[in-house]
């Protein structure tokens, strides 16, 4: 249970400061927008105008997702050997997973108004690349090292 909040929450905090100093350095705007936004997926267009007490619920949804993202991969893994056998491909096809899982799944059934993510090919890829490094890798890596030491 440690190694995996442990890992939830270095996964959750990679990605976030990779969305923050992402956003920020694109927009001058306030990095908490960044969590704002995640909460509109809970609360809708409320959250823009939610002031700290929605950033706060947009850092906790945020991590509950990156958490649940680590779950999924270590239970997976622990049944699919392959996965901890060559980490760094299972990282990277598993940061691609999560890409996909919250582009088509989790952010079309949220209430975020207009969904920011990218739409041309080098945004796709950018956004990809972050998840592959900050979730995919971080995640793969700690499932390696603690699901085959249970062996």
């Amino acid at each position: 249970m440690k190694p995996l909040l442990i890992t939830g929450l270095v996964a959750g905090t990679l990605d976030g400061l990779a969305a923050v100093i992402m956003y920020y350095s694109r927009t001058g705007n306030d990095p908490m927008d960044v969590f704002r936004y995640i909460a509109s997926g809970m609360f809708g267009r409320d959250a823009f105008t939610g002031g700290m007490p929605m950033a706060l619920w947009g850092i906790l949804f945020h991590y509950v997702i990156a958490l649940g993202w680590t779950i999924l991969f270590f239970v997976v893994a622990s049944r699919i050997e392959l996965l901890t056998r060559n980490w760094f491909v299972s990282g990277v096809a598993y940061g691609v997973v999560v890409w996909l899982g919250m582009n088509l799944i989790v952010v079309p059934l949220s209430q975020v108004p207009s969904p920011a993510g990218p739409k041309e090919w080098a945004g796709i890829l950018r956004a990809t690349a972050v998840l592959i490094v900050c979730i995919g890798l971080p995640v793969a890596y700690a499932a390696r090292k603690y699901l085959r030491a249970d062996k």
